[in-house]
């Protein structure tokens, strides 16, 4: 029997280990470290959210394909993954491989700005390609809407992409001149198939909204590469509150051409000087986290004519008093702006007003009780205080001199209550005692108390 060679034999185990080994590495590669179906599905049988991962995996590859400028929108996922940044130790340990992308919802929402993109027709031919049904849901841009033009032309604001029964969203978000970023709503035209997709499950659409322009991170989530906004948190507390009221041209137009702009050189000052006003506002409550929204004369000529009113000669702003920083008015000096009068107290009909360029700014701080919200009113001279009663209203972005600002959702009853139903006339004489129609006396500040609560300058 011929003698065993000891070297070729320690050579074939070490080559036979070596494939072996390569094996073992690509196979870890190729299907353990991807989370998905063949992981979750011990049975043989894939489950819904093998078909979620499936069809988000799919979809991204498609977008990367043609560099759609994609990131990850879906409020269920991102949910899951700021909670994740708590337990991110354990999580690596004991929780499923598809733990992010897989939400059991029958809809996964994106978001991409829309400017970024080039729109290609090959990117939906290639969806189809793949099995992918589409709706394409189109509607005017507002960017393009104006007094003198009231319609715009007809861009995408929502694509909804079908494989097996799951939706991907694409929602397009459009720069404004407000610097911040917009999606439409969803509109419905006749021939729309209202079965497509379960719409009311859908994070996006309902109304339209807006956003400050989120930082993007590109990050691997179940095995994908996705982007994601930063701050996560940031983005969903945008998205819950992002509700967006167009301008209503076609109603500020028909209000001009029964009562024309003033076109002087004097209004012309006033708006340069209330539009750097409410900028420099604007600035200085964000700086301090204070929200705030157009309130009286301010939200009357939004809501009107899309502009501000020439002769009310001033600017006027809401806050809620639970919003009130004791640094507040210290930051307005900072920015520019002197103190003309402080009224009241934080517990009682606190009013602040500022002065800027020979233009006030009126800031109104607002107390909640019951069903109705109010804000006081202080007679300098008499003492004599008085109660403006709205009904309670919820807060929604809108667009003020290239400035995005909150305005009552409610604007209607807001502005009904304040000026009456006869609001859509001008009125140029106001007694702020006695005009608005939900002004109420209030009793008389204490004369003792009035060197604290009625300041002048």
């Amino acid at each position: 029997m011929p003698r065993v060679n000891r070297t070729a034999v320690l050579t074939l185990l070490i080559v036979s280990s070596s494939v072996f080994l390569l094996f073992q590495l690509y196979y870890y590669r190729k299907y353990v470290s991807k989370p998905g179906p063949y992981i979750l599905s011990r049975t043989g049988h894939l489950t819904a959210n093998d078909y979620q991962w499936q069809t988000v995996k799919k979809f991204l590859g498609l977008a990367r394909h043609f560099r759609l400028p994609l990131f990850l929108a879906d409020t269920a996922a991102l949910t899951l993954l700021s909670h994740d940044a708590l337990r991110r130790s354990d999580r690596l340990v004991h929780e499923p491989h598809c733990s992010f992308l897989c939400t059991g919802r029958p809809i996964t929402s994106f978001a991409l700005h829309a400017n970024l993109w080039k729109y290609e027709p090959g990117f939906l031919l290639a969806a189809e390609q793949k099995g992918f049904e589409l709706l394409e849901l189109r509607g005017e841009d507002p960017r393009l809407a104006s007094l003198d033009n009231l319609s715009g032309e007809e861009i995408p604001l929502h694509f909804l992409f079908r494989h097996h029964g799951h939706v991907i969203q694409v929602v397009f978000l459009y720069e404004r001149s407000g610097n911040y970023l917009w999606h439409g709503e969803l509109r419905f035209k006749s021939n729309t198939d209202r079965s497509f997709a379960p719409f009311k499950l859908l994070d996006y659409g309902r109304h339209a909204g807006s956003y400050d322009r989120p930082e993007l991170v590109l990050t691997v989530l179940d095995g994908l590469d996705v982007r994601i906004p930063r701050n996560i948190t940031r983005f969903l507390s945008e998205q819950q509150r992002a509700r967006f009221l167009e301008c209503r041209y076609r109603d500020a137009r028909n209000f001009l051409q029964l009562y024309p702009e003033d076109s002087s050189p004097e209004a012309l000052d006033f708006r340069r000087k209330v539009k750097s006003l409410l900028h420099s506002a604007a600035r200085t409550l964000a700086h301090l986290n204070v929200p705030f929204w157009l309130s009286s004369g301010t939200c009357l000529g939004w809501f009107r004519q899309c502009s501000v009113i020439s002769y009310s000669r001033d600017v006027d702003i809401g806050i809620f008093v639970e919003d009130f920083r004791s640094d507040i008015i210290a930051a307005f000096r900072d920015a520019g702006l002197s103190l003309k009068h402080k009224f009241g107290k934080v517990e009682d009909s606190l009013e602040l007003s500022f002065l800027s360029d020979d233009v006030k700014l009126d800031v109104f701080f607002f107390y909640k009780d019951g069903d109705v919200v109010w804000n006081g009113g202080t007679q300098a001279k008499s003492g004599r205080k008085f109660k403006y009663i709205f009904p309670r209203f919820s807060l929604c972005w809108a667009e003020l001199l290239e400035l995005k600002v909150r305005v009552p959702c409610e604007t209607l009853d807001y502005v009904t209550a304040n000026y009456g139903a006869m609001w859509s006339v001008p009125v140029r004489s106001w007694d702020w005692k006695s005009s608005p129609s939900n002004v109420q006396e209030n009793g008389v500040w204490p004369r003792a108390e009035w060197a604290e609560l009625i300041q002048v300058y």
